[in-house]
């Protein structure tokens, strides 16, 4: 699969982050989609061309980690990247345990989050 075919779905509630993502994203030849809860990613999922989620694990309403359990159980195996400002090594667990490819902690950096979105990649095509 190419770069230009990887598609990141962006979910988190703080907007500044969502477009700091975007820009980030798209200068390294990503499409984005930005949506700013799970509900609203949930609405959109049939319409998503989404290869890979960005998801914040503190979101208003639905939690990242549950956005998470709920695509799998519904059948959708989107490679998920779970994002967080805690160092809480429980929450770490959970996204762990729910099946992310990465946690990355914010702020988030470049390197760290390539190496999560090659880790996304890799699961993809398997």
């Amino acid at each position: 699969m190419s770069d230009e075919s990887f598609v990141v779905a962006v979910i988190d509630d703080d907007e500044i982050l969502r477009e700091t993502l975007r820009s980030l994203l798209s200068a390294h030849d990503h499409a984005v989609e930005l949506y700013d809860s799970a509900e609203a990613f949930l609405a959109a999922v049939g319409a998503s061309k989404a290869n890979c989620l960005l998801v914040d694990v503190y979101l208003g309403g639905i939690s990242g980690i549950e956005l998470g359990r709920g695509l799998a159980a519904a059948g959708f195996r989107f490679p998920i990247i779970y994002m967080t400002g805690s160092t809480d090594d429980t929450v770490r667990a959970r996204a762990i345990q729910a099946g992310c490819v990465a946690f990355l902690t914010k702020p988030l950096t470049p390197p760290a989050l390539d190496e999560a979105l090659m880790a996304a990649r890799r699961k993809r095509r398997s």
